[in-house]
């Protein structure tokens, strides 16, 4: 039990100073200050900082992504605490261009790795391909029985997919939509958007001429260019959720994406950040010779919602609901992304400047003022 005492809350919604009490990793009660916890709670005073959900990553290569340039320019997979260390309580891992190397089968052990190690892990079935990465056989099959799978990823757009038909796609997002039916999931296609040309419009077609539900259909990468992004513009204001790249792929800084969306008059509860964390990325020197590898960033979700809510041109609460409320409900994941009885207790705690200072995941902290106290299962010599 746990009993987080004088927070500042955003729910993400602000709910002003508030005592929180949380009993077996869920959140219990939102009380009063001062209001009687049990005598054997933990108690963290949180005394001048904002308690808000943990952050989630719906974007990320945690089996390391496949090299675009050799096998020696793979990335390597990653540890809870590289997540927590971040503010990231929860994540989506999932395939790139390497479905062969970096098996589905592979990426599953790791989701489940990561939920021993102390954090919320889940994934997407499939790859940029529209050919079956599947561990069942199929995507559907795979929502209904393996209890990680969300969705599904498809590449779209780019150079490297499979270029697939209008039919293939919407049979694509049936079989998902059927699949997280009879499993009790949302079930979402996660498209990933490259730069050739038409960008965005098999989505649109799959709305207004095949009919398919909105909701199910999850564009992510849409700031990669201005085109891309204006197109997303659109997508939006016919109520689909659009996912900005913060750690990658992008035409303009992140969070001026963000808030030029919201200008456009795009609802703020249909954006989302990801971070495409540990993709492949390369490294120039300074006459633009390539010269190396580095992963993309997973700190970067975290990052764009400091920068964003410090302009001061948008309320911490539309901020915040980008890497919690709204990817949890673009995912289906009812009990994450808000504090709210019966929610999992996970939380992120800022200064009153919004550096990063604490981290609770299931009710226990991960980090305390700044210091990872989770100890890592597996250390380098």
């Amino acid at each position: 039990m746990l009993s987080i005492r004088n927070a500042h809350v955003y729910a993400p919604n602000p709910l002003g100073l508030r005592d929180v009490f949380v009993a077996g990793g869920r959140i219990a009660s939102i009380d009063e200050r001062g209001t009687p916890h049990h005598k054997d709670a933990q108690v963290l005073d949180a005394e001048g900082k904002f308690l808000v959900p943990g952050l989630i990553d719906q974007h990320v290569h945690i089996t390391g992504a496949g090299g675009k340039r050799g096998y020696h320019s793979m990335t390597p997979e990653l540890h809870a605490t590289d997540l927590l260390a971040v503010g990231t309580t929860s994540v989506v891992g999932l395939l790139g261009t390497d479905g062969a190397t970096r098996s589905i089968e592979t990426l599953y052990a790791k989701a489940k790795a990561l939920n021993m190690e102390g954090m919320s892990a889940y994934m997407h079935t499939g790859y940029y391909g529209i050919d079956p990465v599947h561990i069942t056989g199929s995507a559907k099959t795979d929502l209904m029985f393996i209890d990680l799978v969300l969705g599904c990823k498809v590449a779209i757009a780019d150079i490297r997919s499979s270029y697939p038909t209008d039919l293939e796609l919407v049979r694509l997002l049936r079989d998902v939509r059927v699949g997280g039916m009879l499993a009790g999931k949302k079930g979402v296609v996660h498209v990933h958007l490259g730069a050739l040309k038409g960008g965005m419009e098999p989505l649109f077609r799959m709305v207004s001429d095949y009919h398919f539900p909105i909701e199910h259909i999850s564009p992510t990468h849409v700031g990669r260019t201005k085109d891309l992004f204006e197109q997303a513009v659109a997508f939006a204001k016919m109520g689909g959720s659009i996912d900005i790249t913060t750690g990658a792929s992008k035409f303009t800084e992140p969070e001026i994406s963000a808030q030029l969306a919201v200008d456009s008059g795009v609802p703020d509860h249909l954006i989302t950040f990801s971070t495409d964390g540990n993709a492949g990325l390369d490294r120039y020197d300074e006459t633009g010779k390539q010269i190396g590898f580095r992963a993309a960033p997973i700190s970067a979700n975290l990052e764009t919602f400091q920068a964003w809510v410090r302009t001061g041109n948008i309320n911490p609460e539309q901020a915040l609901k980008a890497v919690t409320s709204n990817p949890a409900d673009n995912l289906g994941l009812r009990q994450k992304g808000r504090i709210n009885p019966g929610c999992d207790a996970d939380f992120c705690l800022f200064d009153d400047t919004w550096n990063l200072t604490d981290v609770i995941a299931h009710g226990k902290a991960v980090m305390k003022d700044g210091t990872m106290t989770l100890n890592p299962l597996f250390t380098r010599p």
